[in-house]
């Protein structure tokens, strides 16, 4: 359960760091490459809508970024 715990902090804090710091975060513009290139798979793939790609893009990245 500590695990849980310290991983939503660890987005938490991501976040928050984020929205304050916008494009000077370390973690923002992964995210939004990465948002980025679910959105093209979106486009691309008949199974996956584009807004769907994106977000799910931009999860993956977010995650790749709090995991460690």
């Amino acid at each position: 359960m500590n695990g849980n715990d310290d991983l939503a902090a660890r987005a938490k804090s991501e976040l928050s760091g984020m929205a304050k710091q916008g494009m000077d975060h370390p973690s923002t513009k992964p995210v939004l490459i990465g948002a980025g290139l679910g959105a093209v798979a979106g486009a691309l793939l008949p199974v996956v809508s584009l807004p769907a790609g994106l977000i799910v893009g931009a999860g993956i990245a977010f995650w790749q970024r709090i995991k460690k």
